[in-house]
């Protein structure tokens, strides 16, 4: 390995992504030969990586196998590996790992549920949560408040939010009555608490929302919640093809529901 930027290198060992490394050197807790790292800094062969403190085996973690876990989240967990509120974390659920590090790939909001994909390989996060490949996460919502047909067709043309336009890609109606009403919607990109804020903008409230989908992702019947199934090589091509991505590198023969160990 020659020079490479050291959020690269770290994400493909799967220490984490690379949005999380570049957190970590603003934040000051990443050294180098007992350096404080800079933003775009290169890392050469045989370098000493620290995470506070803690010894990173760069070469070691890049043989980490690449793995997948589909969690199934409830509502009050928070997608953090330390809440200074105290709050169950997801990642006190997921199984150990003896090499490298669960990385999230995006976020689901304290009061969101649903399917929450981690995985070890920091360059498949980063390509899935990237906007060009346009992953679609598909959501049952609850709303509470009059929906009428004009509406769902602005939610479908587009409408402008403070960070840009959005838009849902599809809307399925879904059961419930009066001003309770069931959904499935779709959108293609992962911005910050989307889905509420595109219901929010017609004026009605999002009063439960589960993510059920993430690409070609769904989480098998049997998962209980607060568990994590494991894709299998094969269960795992579709979602690798998504974002341009080879196989190698995937160990597990079957598929399992797996717990904390």
């Amino acid at each position: 390995m020659g020079a490479e930027r050291i959020q690269k290198v770290l994400a493909r060992a799967g220490v984490g992504s690379r949005r999380q490394v570049e957190g970590w050197i603003r934040d000051r807790r990443l050294t180098v030969n007992g350096r404080t790292v800079q933003l775009g800094q290169r890392l050469e062969p045989g370098d000493a990586v620290r995470l506070d403190g803690r010894e990173l085996r760069v070469d070691a973690a890049a043989s980490v196998p690449r793995r997948v876990l589909l969690y199934r989240k409830p509502a009050g967990q928070v997608v953090t590996r330390r809440d200074p509120q105290r709050r169950d974390t997801v990642f006190r659920h997921l199984p150990r790992l003896k090499q490298g590090r669960w990385i999230p790939v995006g976020r689901l909001d304290v009061n969101t549920s649903g399917l929450l994909l981690f995985t070890t390989d920091g360059e498949l996060a980063k390509r899935l949560m990237h906007p060009s490949y346009r992953i679609e996460r598909e959501y049952a919502v609850r709303v509470y408040g009059e929906v009428v047909p004009d509406m769902l067709e602005r939610l479908r043309a587009g409408v402008d939010l403070e960070d840009g336009p959005a838009r849902f890609e599809r809307i399925d109606p879904a059961g419930g009555e009066h001003r309770n009403q069931w959904f499935h919607v779709v959108v293609s990109e992962g911005r910050t608490r989307l889905v509420r804020r595109l219901w929010a903008s017609q004026g009605v409230t999002v009063s439960r929302l589960i993510r059920v989908r993430f690409g070609v992702c769904v989480i098998p019947t049997g998962t209980k919640v607060g568990r994590a199934y494991e894709l299998t090589a094969e269960e795992m091509t579709p979602l690798l093809r998504l974002v341009g991505l080879g196989a190698s590198g995937a160990k597990s023969k079957r598929g399992r529901i797996s717990r904390r160990r």
